[in-house]
């Protein structure tokens, strides 16, 4: 749930060895001692965060985020465990740094050294100001554009001193609307309903979130990047801060912030735009019809619904009747063979086919060699669904034959278009395959999945802003700037 609308406390230790939930310790050192030493004597790291895709968050595997990723790798580096508070917003964050609450702010900060009583770690990454507005308005293409439209951001977060830096030099009627209490994806949801229309967020925000709002349109970038950093208390000692940087300065040199960027924020392009849109109407149209057989299916055989649904998607669009040119046929696309193998008497009943899919999918990957571990075992029995398991074994063949792991789905990937070179697939069992196939194939599931699990928690996560009524007053959710003319 969004914190800003739940402030129940969410106080996490994890073991930077296992991430193992621990009791909750006491978070103030005594003021008097060095920080750093401090937080060696006691064993943990007070770190206070937030709860959004791009900070923390609980992903499928566990705590996941990028910055998240960062902290858990400094403790690590530091020898001690690390304590999360997810509760707050920006200023609270800001706030328990400020009194030595919290050792260190990592919540998605622009990096401002006029703030009193921080200091700010070097740069992790730039942030670059958006505007996006709802779709169907006259474009914004322009700052001359923003006049006259309902503007949103987020306190606190740089988005209003680049409209402030506006305001000043060249547009002084301009004025907006700045909330504690939100984040990007409420921010999104309002423009795509017509509360707002527009929001000034950043570059990699829009990238993570736009195929979940549909109803909204990249407008341009607005002014020079700010920088994210990590805020830590000023008034207990600069020994916390140099080896912060320090840190930092090995995780660029090492290639990791650029790897943990390309995770988080670089695979946009798993799936077109169009395709996501399209995708995310067919979710409102038809997965309700058959959303009881996928759960049932999920019970039988352990998967997550959702991830036979999106695999379902993948094969027919949801549609039961469904065939192709090679036989194939259903919602799950069966072969006549499968569906024999599986005791499926009829593949075009919706029922059959997804109890017959997902018994299948499930015994193609109990036959995979017990060193993939997930979430690798499932993108490649994923991709054995697709390809057939005796192509999947020559690609990873293929992958050990250039030096890579047979047993990591990041290597298979790379291997498997190289079945369609007569060079590679002459050396093994199976020969030519479309190898290139199961790769968008994989990518395409996991991106739908990604789409299901984030509409799942939308659920409850928008639930303050369903329940307002039409048209309902927002100055509960948002303080004006007025123009200063």
């Amino acid at each position: 749930m969004l914190q800003a609308f739940a402030r129940h406390p969410r106080r996490l230790v994890f073991s930077v060895a296992g991430l193992v939930l621990l009791g909750w310790p006491a978070r103030n050192p005594p003021l008097q001692e060095p920080l750093l030493e401090a937080i060696r004597a006691r064993d943990f790291l007070q770190v206070d965060t937030r709860n959004t895709p791009t900070t923390y968050y609980q992903g499928r595997q566990g705590p996941s985020g990028f910055e998240f990723e960062l902290v858990r790798r400094f403790a690590d580096q530091l020898g001690v465990s690390l304590s999360l508070d997810s509760d707050g917003n920006i200023a609270e964050v800001l706030d328990a740094v400020r009194s030595g609450t919290a050792d260190l702010g990592a919540a998605a900060l622009p990096l401002d050294p006029t703030l009193p009583g921080i200091h700010f770690s070097r740069a992790i990454m730039t942030l670059q100001p958006l505007v996006v507005y709802r779709r169907g308005l006259p474009p914004v293409d322009e700052p001359g554009d923003l006049l006259g439209r309902s503007i949103g951001v987020i306190e606190g977060s740089g988005a209003g001193l680049v409209l402030r830096e506006l305001q000043r030099d060249s547009l002084p009627e301009l004025g907006w609307k700045e909330s504690a209490d939100l984040e990007v994806a409420d921010l999104l949801s309002l423009v795509e309903n017509g509360d707002l229309d527009v929001a000034v967020i950043y570059a990699h925000q829009f990238k993570l979130n736009r195929v979940f709002f549909p109803g909204v349109e990249n407008g341009f970038l607005l002014g020079d990047p700010l920088s994210l950093a990590w805020a830590l208390p000023a008034e207990r000692g600069l020994a916390l801060l140099q080896r912060v940087n320090r840190f930092l300065d090995d995780m660029q040199a090492d290639g990791t912030l650029a790897a943990l960027d390309e995770r988080y924020f670089g695979h946009d392009d798993y799936l077109e735009y169009v395709g996501a849109r399209t995708f995310i109407q067919q979710v409102n149209a038809r997965l309700d019809t058959y959303k009881d057989e996928f759960l049932a299916a999920a019970r039988e055989t352990g998967f997550d619904w959702k991830l036979l649904a999106a695999l379902g998607y993948q094969e027919s669009h949801w549609k039961p009747r469904a065939t192709s040119p090679t036989g194939v046929r259903g919602l799950m696309m069966l072969t006549q063979s499968t569906a024999e193998q599986m005791g499926v008497a009829d593949r075009l009943d919706p029922a059959q086919s997804i109890d017959g899919g997902a018994r299948y999918l499930r015994s193609v990957k109990q036959r995979l060699q017990e060193e993939i571990e997930e979430p690798d075992r499932t993108w490649m029995a994923l991709a054995a669904y697709n390809v057939g398991l005796g192509h999947l074994y020559d690609a990873q063949k293929i992958a050990e034959m250039r030096g890579g792991d047979p047993y990591a789905w990041a290597d298979v990937r790379e291997a498997l278009p190289l079945l369609q070179k007569r060079d590679w697939y002459s050396r093994v069992r199976h020969g030519y395959a479309r190898g290139g196939e199961p790769v968008i194939y994989v990518r395409n599931i996991r991106r739908y999945y990604e789409i299901l699990n984030y509409l799942e928690r939308s659920q409850q996560q928008f639930f303050q802003l369903n329940q307002r009524e039409p048209g309902a007053d927002d100055g509960s959710l948002f303080d004006v700037v007025p123009p200063v003319l």
